[in-house]
């Protein structure tokens, strides 16, 4: 093989490496786009996690925010209320788990594993009934919770379904407080 021979060997290998590298570099270019899009947007993003604050909120009434395109109850419950909660023996459930995607999710539907703090003074549940997707009213229904007129679903007074065709509790969302007027959701 003379010397030629081996120029040229490696002048066509260099330019096949080069050709096949600057086709990776083209492919990736074009398929960047594509997977980056998969994306969430930077509207989703920013909601993912909203602060809330509820040092306006009085014992006994609720407030509702929109987070992630939904309604999220944030109710103040009155010691009645509380104890009403409380007294309900699980095995007067519908649904017999917690639904709180803050503790474990085989944790049982009793009223100090729906609410956010101790005491049991603060519910902060989605406002979307199991059922169809509506928006129960608050302050209804046979159990003194929420009542979703659209098809007849009473929850008891820690958003647990009661009677009526909605299969589970109102979930309770990712949320902590993070000082003593600020809940944080997601």
């Amino acid at each position: 093989m003379s010397h030629a021979d081996e120029t040229s060997g490696s002048r066509r290998d260099f330019l096949y490496y080069a050709t096949a590298g600057a086709g990776a570099v083209a492919a990736g270019a074009a398929v960047w786009p594509l997977v980056n899009q998969m994306n969430p947007s930077a509207d989703t993003r920013a909601l993912a996690s909203i602060f809330v604050d509820v040092s306006g909120v009085e014992v006994g009434t609720q407030l509702t925010v929109k987070w992630r395109g939904k309604p999220v109850f944030i109710r103040r419950r009155t010691p009645e209320e509380i104890d009403a909660g409380r007294a309900v023996a699980l095995t007067d459930l519908v649904d017999t788990k917690s639904e709180n995607a803050n503790i474990a999710a085989e944790a049982d539907a009793s009223d100090t594993n729906r609410t956010l703090d101790e005491a049991g003074e603060w519910l902060v549940m989605m406002g979307v009934c199991t059922h169809l997707g509506c928006v129960p009213l608050g302050n209804a229904g046979d159990f003194g919770g929420w009542f979703c007129p659209c098809h007849g679903s009473h929850y008891d007074t820690a958003g647990r379904i009661r009677k009526g065709p909605a299969p589970r509790n109102l979930p309770v969302p990712v949320a902590k407080f993070e000082d003593d007027t600020t809940i944080k959701l997601g």
